[in-house]
């Protein structure tokens, strides 16, 4: 099975599929986020794809992914992050920094200190690639992709907070089997835009005991203040309950519920 991942190498999903799996000449490195959904959809294998930030939140194109292919989540994953600026320059002689808007927002605090303007990049790797050949230029990196590029690191630990976290996850075409689950996501698209349809939706959880670990919301693309709602709970007897009394009031997507994957060191 082909593990397919955000490239090119580099990247903390890169970073991430090494560790998963051993073979490398089963991870599939492609430019974007969506194309990754749309390879998965087609069958050529599974994926990894960030899900949400300790720092910066939902990763937007991942959801809107979820949106618009029918795949489910079978596993997710945590990695810690930590960011380095990197550079053939010394800090005192950069005059512009390349970084990934994720990477940017994770380490704002020492990018407002610096005072250097910022050119987003699709990616980290890419970051490395631009800062290489502009003169007088820094890239927020991985370390590894810092040794990968073979630029020095000027500033080590560049992230806002030591806990920096990424979440992961795991998708396919089908969903995930055996094993009991410990996590389940689902995909709300409400029909109706009445007052206390938000409480209705949660209440559904609430009076069984079940546990919600997060609700985000995204744009549902059919004009301005209509929106879809994601939504991640612990997995419990009474799941199955709670979304049929859901499906009574509004349309819900079942992504999936599955347990956390070890990510060895």
């Amino acid at each position: 099975m082909k593990l397919i991942t955000l490239g090119p190498e580099g990247t903390f999903s890169h970073e991430l599929a090494l560790k998963l799996e051993n073979n490398k000449d089963n991870i599939v490195l492609l430019p974007t986020i969506r194309s990754i959904m749309s390879a998965v959809a087609r069958g050529e294998g599974d994926g990894i794809v960030p899900m949400e930030n300790s720092e910066a939140g939902g990763v937007g194109e991942t959801l809107d992914g979820l949106m618009r292919f029918p795949l489910f989540i079978t596993a997710e994953m945590y990695m810690p992050i930590r960011h380095n600026l990197a550079s053939l320059v010394t800090l005192e002689k950069m005059r512009v920094i390349y970084a990934h808007p994720q990477t940017h927002e994770q380490c704002s605090d020492k990018i407002e200190q610096w005072g250097l303007p910022v050119i987003h990049t699709s990616s980290n790797a890419s970051s490395a690639r631009e800062a290489k050949k502009t003169p007088n230029a820094g890239a927020i990196l991985s370390t590894t992709a810092a040794a990968l590029y073979r630029m020095p690191v000027i500033v080590p630990d560049t992230e806002n907070n030591a806990a920096n976290t990424t979440r992961f996850v795991r998708i396919s075409r089908d969903p995930a089997t055996g094993g009991r689950p410990e996590k389940c996501s689902i995909l709300i698209d409400p029909s109706t835009d009445r007052a206390g349809l938000l409480h209705d939706l949660l209440e559904a959880f609430a009076i069984r005991g079940i546990n919600l670990s997060r609700i985000e919301s995204r744009p549902s693309k059919r004009g301005i203040g209509n929106y879809v709602f994601f939504l991640d709970f612990s997995w419990s007897e009474k799941t199955g309950e709670a979304l049929e009394e859901l499906k009574k009031i509004t349309e819900v997507r079942e992504l999936g519920c599955y347990r956390k994957e070890g990510v060895p060191e």
